[in-house]
């Protein structure tokens, strides 16, 4: 699928739109809890993609991952913790909270990277990484006085930014050995091992045929079909594009519990989730601006 420059960017915008009806839809969620929530999401992610990948690869999409070797298996388990991680924390907490927390992977990835793979960091993203630490750490701090699971759940979504940036480390440490590495069937790997490791956490099971629906939905159209699109995006936007368009899922997602599930965001969460995305948009721009010139 050839797409122009101007389709691209409104395909991308439409992908961050299904990737944010995640929080208002576990919301209306019947009897289905935790671990069951995962399970259902990534078994029907999993069935998604074994229909959908064959139909845009071919055969060729089992031979990448019989091929893919360790960074395969690698991805594959981070792609795990980030679906489960993102699950459980959303039946813990806030959808604010979480997508706030979500909102930190571009600045771990640069982190991890430059740890671990020597990636030189520009003073710009050493000044957003400190700005938007302070904006989580502001949020985090007026949460530690809190009962129950809303703490919890913000440090679980903590798990999904950190297993972002150990997957795109490894693919870019991968790329730079001369494997490549496709990162959509990494996903289904990913959504396999997650159907298979919250399976015994999940029974008994509680869900309704409600449930199973809006999980099932969830799969296919929240996970399944957006991943493979954006993957169609990439190809044609460049980085920083995609990156800023992609915070455009913390907006959607934000609006839609809010509209969809009346779950208003607190002051601290919209403080602190402006740093957030504040630091990385003027990351973004700035180094985009210095490419240009």
């Amino acid at each position: 699928m050839k797409l122009s420059h101007a389709r691209a960017l409104f395909l991308m915008v439409l992908v961050t739109l299904m990737w944010s009806i995640a929080g208002v839809t576990t919301r209306h969620l019947e009897s289905a809890k935790s671990f069951e929530v995962t399970f259902w999401r990534s078994f029907f992610t999993l069935l998604s993609l074994l229909v959908i990948l064959p139909a845009f690869q071919g055969r060729e999409v089992f031979q990448k991952i019989r091929n893919g070797g360790f960074s395969v298996v690698v991805s594959g388990i981070c792609w795990s913790i980030m679906f489960t991680a993102f699950m459980v924390a959303l039946t813990l907490t806030t959808v604010a909270n979480v997508l706030v927390t979500m909102a930190l992977g571009p600045l771990f990835t640069a982190l991890v990277a430059r740890i671990f793979i020597g990636h030189r960091l520009a003073l710009r993203t050493w000044l957003a990484i400190g700005v938007a630490g302070l904006g989580i750490g502001y949020m985090y701090g007026t949460q530690l006085d809190m009962q129950g699971d809303m703490l919890l759940g913000t440090v679980v979504a903590l798990c999904v930014p950190l297993a972002a940036a150990v997957n795109w480390t490894v693919v870019q440490r991968s790329q730079a050995h001369g494997r490549n590495v496709d990162l959509v069937p990494a996903v289904m790997v990913g959504a396999f091992i997650s159907t298979l490791v919250t399976l015994p956490l999940a029974y008994p099971f509680q869900a309704t045929a409600h449930d199973v629906g809006l999980l099932a939905l969830l799969g296919l159209v929240q996970l399944a079909i957006p991943c493979v699109l954006s993957v169609l995006c990439a190809r044609v936007l460049q980085a920083p594009e995609v990156s800023l368009l992609g915070l455009l899922e913390v907006i959607f997602g934000i609006a839609l519990a809010w509209w969809g599930a009346n779950e208003a965001p607190g002051a601290t969460v919209l403080v602190g989730g402006a740093m957030v995305v504040g630091a990385l948009v003027t990351n973004e721009v700035w180094g985009w601006a210095q490419r240009r010139v």
